[in-house]
């Protein structure tokens, strides 16, 4: 096994087997570490394979955001709760919507915004 570090992050290199049906077997400090369980995604960037456990999509990514706004708005105290369950409910959607958009231009069926679009036309 080869370690190394890189910048602030550190790298551990270990050789595995590729079997017949081009079926692999994670190493068991890495399962536990990174917390697989019985899916991975599997990425290929470039030239290399990135393997990385599944992660559920609660919404919860953003609770610390919501918060913070919510906070400097003066919610607080049972009213907080009210308000952040509502702001959450609406991550999802907002997400599936980016998610959609973002099919939709890669496919060609809707035009991208310009910078022109989104910050004005330039004066000159």
């Amino acid at each position: 096994m080869l370690k190394s570090t890189v910048g602030s992050s550190s790298m551990e290199r270990k050789i595995i087997s590729v079997s017949g049906k081009r079926q692999i077997t994670i190493p068991q400090k890495y399962f536990e570490a990174l917390g697989f369980s019985n899916e991975a995604e599997c990425i290929l960037q470039n030239n290399a394979i990135v393997i990385r456990p599944i992660r559920e999509n609660t919404g919860n990514e953003f609770s610390e955001q919501i918060l913070t706004d919510l906070i400097a708005q003066g919610f607080s105290g049972q009213e907080l709760l009210v308000k952040f369950k509502e702001m959450s409910k609406k991550v999802a959607p907002a997400m599936n919507k980016l998610i959609d958009d973002a099919d939709s231009l890669a496919k060609g069926e809707k035009k991208g915004a310009t910078m022109a679009d989104i910050f004005g036309a330039e004066e000159k």
